[in-house]
């Protein structure tokens, strides 16, 4: 694909006419905004690898140099491998580096009058690139290379290139300071980086600011090619390659929809070349198998998401979206159903804790969604927990619990860390409705609780989408898989996922690892069926040169380090970021940065402009404040004086008026936590993150835990496996912060359950340690504390 890009001439930048600022930190011309003129998407698509290169175009028509930043959106699973810049018939192949190497490479680069270039990780979806130093009237040219995986199930794989970042809710306090990055919305104590996930928004009917092209080319490798679909975008094929339109604004993603058949079982053993002993990169693929077993009764607990930034057409998809689910259930389950923004609602009549699913309570449940309207600021954290610990309380049952969002908060790390402790064998759904989904986030949640992530960027999109969710609401087809091999050794702790999820109906397990020998023998995969029989398959290991599949579970494995330091980790920070420099593989501490050699603008004076993006297509209102973004009772404060008056050259802000979207009073002041609008937690419920358990709340939660034990005594070994395995978790959880010597009996219990015993053994051991433990419990009711806000990555 060539595209011809020619240099403005002396003449083209003279007819420009600079309009007065808009207001927003950014500049305006008759021409449209800068200082980016031109993003392009080049994708090749073989089989279900898709490598891409991004080029982003900068242009100044000043008459001082510049400096630009573009906030900017890219495929969370994709690998970012490579990073050049062009200008002046010059290009320079960027290094990987520590991030704060990175940063002072580049700001002396720019000080000392040298062009130069960085690209960072914000979140697994969001970037910033700096380019400073563009001289009058001259183009740099930054490309970036990706290579990542494409989701494949039921006979399509699907390809999705973000490109806008949307708005996001940011909770918390603003913090005392200047701002970290060029952003619009102040860094609070919840998310500390706020300022660099916050672009300025475009007002609605401006010109297109940018040339925006796509095209991707399509290899099957092997596979059968059957119809290609496009979710959002007009596409045309020209030679072989599909494009989109001219004309097209970045407000929405591109997702192409691939249909291919006779894909198969495949094991892939990729050397790693620079090591010393022979040592590489798996990549497995199993199919499930056939499924006649009736899956168990389950117990689904439904979130809706009705903030402000799901009004229009995605609170209408997502009101469909959550009745089909309460539809779906049958008079077997139990359900709960929680619609949210700042606060939590539930329908009446249905109680406070999960209802039976018969014909009366699901219609009061579909009645109740249809009056949920957009409104409010994006409280997450609380409804999960809440949801989370609803579930906990489940007896012999599946445990689902199915989030519709658009996932648009800033506080992502914050809420892995809490909810992380909360999932337990809990399977989370998540369902993604907008044109410009926070999809990085959202597949974290799913991939914690081995669930399923879907996408709906349109109404047409959703009944597909809801089809999947539905076959995968019940229990999967295989469960406690393990992975062997035969002629090599594999190194599990480099695994990825870490947590093998289950098979389910027309999805295949790709699981990609480390190994350690000469490549060859087999890998085995095992588990248990639904009814109890073992499930076994094998899969010849072959050798392959094949540098994505090595990118691919770097990026993978990246991503489980990263939610694990969210988690409260804080020694994996050298980890990965050894990792991350020696596969070449960018992540949150590492950046890409290139530096020319040449002074090219001798006393390194620069203006500094902050790339407006567009508000995604779909979403109301317009102007620098989202209506999603308002938080309700309040006016955000303008930063301190040492932050308020930018210095010479500097991006102006805004101040973000944050009157109630809702109409209502105010909010300021009002609890975030879920306990203090419903009330005490009750036993059975979850801790939150952050509140050690006193030993009565222990004592009623291992009363309550040998209650069930006794109940479920009647049930299928493989069922009492389950339950012994889901209770060594919960204890685990439960008692790791909580010291003292009197725990010790439900310490040695733990021991016993994850030990070589029989089932037997272990299940009469269990009874008996949790009925003397709970003895003397305390009157439940007692109220938690919510999670603490914890400020998790380097500002």
């Amino acid at each position: 694909m060539t595209f011809s890009v020619t240099p403005m001439s002396p003449g083209e930048l003279g007819r420009i006419r600079i309009l007065p600022d808009a207001g927003f930190g950014n500049l305006r011309t008759d021409r449209g905004n800068l200082p980016l003129d031109r993003l392009e998407v080049r994708a090749r698509i073989s089989g279900l690898v898709a490598r891409t290169v991004v080029v982003t175009e900068f242009l100044n028509v000043h008459d001082t140099a510049l400096e630009a930043t573009y906030v900017f959106p890219l495929p969370d699973r994709a690998a970012v491998t490579a990073m050049t810049m062009t200008a002046d018939d010059r290009t320079v192949e960027a290094e990987l580096q520590e991030r704060g190497a990175a940063r002072e490479a580049y700001d002396q680069a720019i000080a000392a009058g040298r062009r130069a270039s960085i690209a960072e990780e914000e979140r697994p979806d969001v970037f910033t690139m700096r380019v400073g130093n563009i001289l009058p009237g001259e183009r740099v040219v930054i490309e970036l290379s990706l290579v990542g995986p494409l989701p494949f199930e039921d006979g399509a794989a699907t390809f999705r290139f973000p490109l806008v970042v949307a708005p996001r809710y940011v909770p918390g306090n603003p913090l005392p300071g200047p701002y970290v990055g060029d952003g619009q919305t102040p860094d609070t104590d919840a998310v500390p980086d706020a300022s660099r996930i916050s672009p300025p928004v475009l007002l609605p009917g401006f010109p297109n600011p940018l040339r925006l092209s796509i095209g991707v080319d399509i290899d099957p490798a092997g596979l059968t090619l059957g119809e290609v679909r496009s979710s959002l975008h007009t596409v045309t094929d020209r030679d072989g390659t599909l494009s989109i339109e001219p004309g097209e604004r970045a407000d929405r993603d591109f997702v192409l929809r691939i249909g291919y058949a006779g894909g198969g079982e495949t094991a892939i053993a990729v050397p790693d070349e620079s090591a010393e002993e022979p040592e590489g990169v798996y990549q497995l693929v199993v199919l499930p198998p056939d499924d006649t077993a009736a899956a168990r009764p389950k117990d689904v607990v439904l979130l809706l998401d009705r903030s402000g930034s799901m009004g229009g057409w995605k609170m209408v998809a997502a009101r469909r979206a959550a009745a089909r689910v309460v539809d779906t259930l049958t008079s077997a389950d139990r359900f709960a159903v929680l619609t949210f923004d700042h606060q939590v609602d539930r329908p009446a009549d249905l109680g406070e804790g999960l209802a039976e699913a018969s014909d009366r309570n699901r219609f009061r449940a579909v009645e109740h969604l249809a009056r949920a309207d957009a409104r409010g600021g994006t409280e997450l954290l609380a409804p999960l927990t809440a949801g989370l610990g609803l579930l906990r309380a489940s007896e012999g049952r599946d445990r689902v619990l199915v989030l519709v969002t658009d996932g648009q908060v800033g506080n992502e790390d914050q809420i892995v860390h809490d909810v992380t402790p909360l999932i337990g064998s809990t399977r989370v759904h998540t369902i993604g409705i907008d044109r410009a989904v926070n999809a990085g986030f959202l597949g974290r949640l799913a991939a914690l609780g081995a669930g399923r992530a879907e996408l709906v960027e349109s109404e047409d999109r959703l009944d597909a989408a809801m089809e999947q969710i539905h076959r995968r609401i019940g229990a999967p087809v295989v469960t406690d898989l393990a992975v062997t091999a035969t002629g090599v050794r594999l190194l599990d702790d480099e695994r990825t996922p870490a947590r093998l999820p289950g098979l389910y109906p027309g999805v295949p397990l790709v699981v990609s690892g480390r190994f350690a020998g000469k490549p060859g023998g087999s890998l085995t995969v095992t588990g248990r069926t639904r009814d109890d029989r073992e499930f076994r398959t094998t899969v010849e290991l072959r050798e392959r040169t094949e540098p994505a599949i090595t990118a691919q579970w770097a990026r993978a494995r990246l991503r489980d380090l990263e939610d694990a330091y969210a988690a409260g980790d804080r020694s994996l920070e050298q980890r990965i970021v050894g990792t991350s420099l020696r596969y070449g593989v960018l992540c949150r501490f590492t950046a890409f940065v290139a530096v020319d050699s040449r002074v090219v603008n001798e006393g390194g004076e620069t203006r500094r402009v902050t790339q407006p993006v567009e508000l995604p297509s779909g979403w109301e209102g317009g102007g620098g404040v989202a209506p999603s973004m308002i938080k309700l009772g309040s006016v955000a404060p303008l930063p301190p004086p040492s932050a308020a008056a930018p210095a010479p050259g500097a991006p102006a802000r805004f101040a973000q008026p944050r009157a109630d979207a809702g109409g209502g009073p105010g909010r300021a002041g009002v609890p975030r936590t879920f306990a203090a609008v419903t009330g005490a937690m009750r036993v059975g419920k979850a801790m939150p993150g952050g509140a050690a358990p006193t030993l009565d709340q222990v004592r009623e939660i291992a009363a309550v835990e040998a209650g069930r034990l006794r109940e479920a005594a009647g049930l299928a070994a493989y069922e009492r496996r389950d339950l012994l395995d889901d209770l060594a978790s919960r204890l685990t959880v439960l008692l790791g912060s909580t010291p003292g010597d009197e725990f010790a009996p439900l310490r040695d219990l733990i021991t016993a359950l994850t030990g070589d015993g029989t089932l037997d053994e272990k299940w009469a051991a269990a009874v008996a340690a949790l009925t003397a433990f709970g003895e003397g419990a305390a009157t439940p009711g007692k109220t938690a504390e919510g999670p603490s806000r914890k400020a998790f990555w380097k500002r």
